[in-house]
């Protein structure tokens, strides 16, 4: 017994001493965790009139090695919209089984919502779409959801919003501090949900209110709650993204990174990854990467080197 208590006593002595070590190198702690590698579900399928299943993406994912899976909504087999009924969730528990059985993580959630309109009941079916989806990503096990903040559509091509640069202007009789108060109310009603499931939050640099690293930060420091913070899609800002990108890195949770293989399909840009590794490892970020392939060429090829693209560069 005596030996006994001696061995514990020792070994919580020595834990004591290695935990005082790592709090006393915060910054070697978090250098020596390994940024992981994950794929978007989008990378295979554009919007295509044919979707590619999420079944088939996570065998893709499995055989390719990544270490989490980002599933598109919208690709999933099931209506977008309407309730989380007992088919839809016998669906996503069937999903999380077979990426389990394949040994792929499935990390995040990405949804599409718009919360800039004048109308509430507008707003009030993206709350509940986004509250339903927060369910989804629950029965999935997923801990993080993708979110968007919304833009006027005034310009409804996107091709020509693409040639505004993403810039559009507001509706007639409203200023962009009524749409970021309509975002940021809808916000606050969906972070609490996410709390009480334990799913966190992230709201894409996008296209609109966050199509400037300014509003998406405005918008995260008005919701104010650990439970929402950035997702950083690297190729969402198209002018000097990279001073951009330092920008939103300390509230970032999570990565979208695009490549553009064959030419992209809306627009191309030529993104220097070693650069954005060391923006996010100088933010301390150590959680996931997907990879969002966005261009022309077949995804059999595409994904592949744009996986090892990411790997080398965040090695």
């Amino acid at each position: 017994m005596n030996t006994r208590r001696q061995f514990f006593a020792t070994s919580a002595g020595a834990a004591l001493a290695l935990g005082a070590g790592v709090g006393a190198q915060p910054v070697a702690a978090a250098a020596a965790r390994r940024i992981k590698i994950g794929l978007s579900s989008y990378s295979y399928w554009h919007f295509a009139a044919v979707k590619v299943s999420i079944d088939d993406v996570i065998d893709k994912a499995a055989a390719l090695g990544v270490d989490g899976l980002d599933i598109l909504h919208r690709q999933m087999d099931c209506a977008e919209f309407g309730r989380l009924d007992d088919t839809m969730h016998a669906y996503c528990q069937r999903l999380k089984q077979h990426a389990f059985r394949a040994g792929v993580a499935l990390v995040c959630l990405s949804i599409e919502q718009d919360f800039v309109s004048p109308h509430p009941a507008e707003r009030h079916k993206w709350v509940a779409h986004t509250e339903k989806c927060i369910e989804i990503a629950y029965a999935l096990g997923v801990p993080c959801v993708r979110v968007s903040a919304g833009r006027w559509k005034t310009i409804a091509d996107f091709a020509l919003l693409m040639k505004a640069r993403g810039q559009e202007p507001a509706l007639r009789g409203f200023t962009e501090d009524d749409a970021f108060k309509w975002c940021i109310d809808a916000l606050h009603k969906c972070v609490d949900v996410a709390k009480e499931r334990g799913v966190t939050l992230a709201l894409e640099n996008h296209w609109g209110l966050t199509n400037t690293p300014e509003g998406q930060l405005r918008i995260l420091k008005a919701v104010n709650s650990p439970w929402l913070g950035a997702l950083m899609d690297t190729g969402n800002f198209l002018e000097n993204p990279y001073d951009k990108l330092t920008a939103i890195a300390p509230q970032t949770v999570f990565v979208q990174a695009k490549t553009y293989d064959g030419g992209g399909v809306f627009y191309t840009l030529d993104l220097d990854y070693q650069r954005i590794a060391k923006i996010l490892r100088d933010a301390g970020y150590t959680g996931y990467v997907a990879l969002e392939m966005e261009g022309k060429e077949a995804a059999a090829t595409a994904v592949p080197k744009g996986l090892a693209l990411l790997r080398a560069a965040f090695a």
